[in-house]
């Protein structure tokens, strides 16, 4: 049975910086003597699942609650990922984003979120109509919020550099790795897991501490433990399942953007809405649309015969803003997988980072429902973990 002072569950973008933050000091818990780091994931290699499947938006930090965690975490780690990729020559760039209104409705919202975002220190201006059209002449904005500290980012190698971080502070990383059981006893986290190890192809892991960042997996892990709880985690933590379409824009060069470009959200903020992205590269692509689904691996973007109708309902939905775009210039791309609290139609739902010493399990700590801005939240994430177990 290994044994380790802290065990990381999942390797997304958020696992890893939790890795590279809780082995990047000598910290000491429950006894221990050196502050060893182990990241464990199902997968065969690291960030396979949301963190590979998104926007690749470094976000502002614009639309939630002002006292929630996700505006926190997202402001502080804004600044933290600029920082890092700067340091660490991770390709991004501070592109800008506008979110445009339709109408004098969704223009009083605007008004609303600027209102927000100067309560909050965010920078952002308000342009109107004939500025928009001069500045960008394919998008239709009845007024536009200007978020200029909006970014993009090269997520693989954001995450190649958490991991090379991690590795390079001494901490190991073991993929193919999945858990199967998980028990709190004599003060310390008894874990199961499967390997891809055909001799050893069960181990045991003995951890003073506990970091839950399974994704859309991470109720799955609470599961494990809701028995012992003094809390009613089968409820608190059941996640719900929302699969986003990306569509590739494949048509000529009649469409040309200098920036991201949003259109308004819903009233639950359960979805930023299609969106138009410019990565790296500079190559255009829209999404996520929204559907919920039962199962957290289908990845399927296919619709079947249902796959016309799909291209031309997205097309429909970027032409509020985009009044040019054809169905014929979209062509199906990924689509990607986010671990909600809110289940349909319900109100919002704060992130969930926990250390979990009032449910009985001191040193495990909770990341549940980490979903948009979770990317640019990560490295904010693991500074606020760190925090917690140290």
């Amino acid at each position: 049975m290994a044994s380790v002072d802290h065990l990381v569950i999942g390797a997304g973008v958020v696992g890893l910086a939790v890795g590279r933050a809780l082995s990047s000091g000598s910290g000491i818990r429950n006894g221990a003597s050196a502050r060893s780091t182990l990241v464990i994931d199902k997968n065969k290699q690291f960030g396979m699942e949301t963190s590979s499947r998104n926007s690749e938006v470094i976000h502002g930090g614009i639309y939630y609650p002002k006292d929630s965690l996700r505006t926190r975490l997202c402001i502080e780690g804004k600044h933290l990922m600029y920082e890092y990729c700067k340091q660490n020559d991770v390709p991004h760039r501070r592109i800008g984003k506008w979110v445009v209104a339709q109408d004098d409705k969704q223009a009083e919202y605007l008004s609303r979120l600027a209102q927000h975002c100067t309560d909050l220190g965010i920078p952002t201006e308000m342009i109107g109509e004939s500025q928009a059209q001069q500045m960008e002449p394919n998008v239709r904005a009845h007024m536009a919020l200007v978020s200029p500290t909006t970014g993009i980012v090269d997520t693989h190698a954001f995450m190649a550099a958490l991991h090379r971080d991690l590795l390079d502070n001494g901490a190991d990383f073991a993929p193919n790795t999945e858990v199967l059981a998980i028990e709190h006893v004599d003060n310390e986290y008894r874990v199961l897991v499967s390997t891809s190890d055909t001799d050893t192809p069960y181990m045991g892991i003995r951890a003073a501490t506990v970091v839950n960042a399974a994704g859309l997996w991470a109720d799955r892990i609470t599961d494990m433990l809701a028995p012992q709880s003094k809390h009613d985690w089968d409820t608190q933590y059941r996640l719900h399942f929302a699969k986003g379409r990306y569509y590739m824009y494949t048509g000529d060069a009649h469409i040309r953007v200098q920036r991201l470009i949003y259109p308004v959200p819903d009233r639950h903020i359960t979805s930023l809405g299609t969106h138009l992205i410019i990565d790296m590269g500079g190559a255009i692509r829209f999404g996520p649309d929204i559907e919920w689904i039962k199962s957290n691996d289908d990845y399927s973007i296919d619709g079947g015969d249902q796959n016309q109708p799909l291209i031309n309902d997205v097309a429909a939905e970027i032409a509020k803003y985009l009044p040019s775009i054809r169905a014929e210039d979209l062509s199906p791309g990924y689509t990607g997988i986010r671990p909600k609290l809110q289940p349909p139609g319900a109100a919002f739902r704060d992130f969930v980072v926990r250390e979990e010493s009032d449910a009985g399990f001191p040193g495990f700590v909770n990341l549940v429902g980490i979903e948009s801005p979770g990317l640019t939240s990560s490295l904010a994430i693991a500074r606020l973990v760190d925090q917690l177990l140290n």
